[in-house]
């Protein structure tokens, strides 16, 4: 069983095709492909995550 509950990104639609998938941490957040749940994740410290965050939103204004 996994220790977080996973959501899957808004941007990635029903239609079952790239997925990114992302969930808060003890420490941050963390991120993963939907499709290859087996190769891991990326952890990210809050700061960090909101940074990333930032531009994010940033690019999409």
């Amino acid at each position: 069983m996994d220790r977080w509950t996973w959501r899957k990104s808004s941007y990635s639609g029903g239609n079952g095709g790239n997925c990114v998938e992302a969930c808060s941490t003890e420490k941050g957040a963390a991120v993963r492909d939907t499709q290859n749940r087996h190769l891991g994740h990326l952890e990210a410290p809050q700061s960090e995550w909101s940074a990333f965050l930032g531009v994010v939103r940033a690019k999409q204004s």
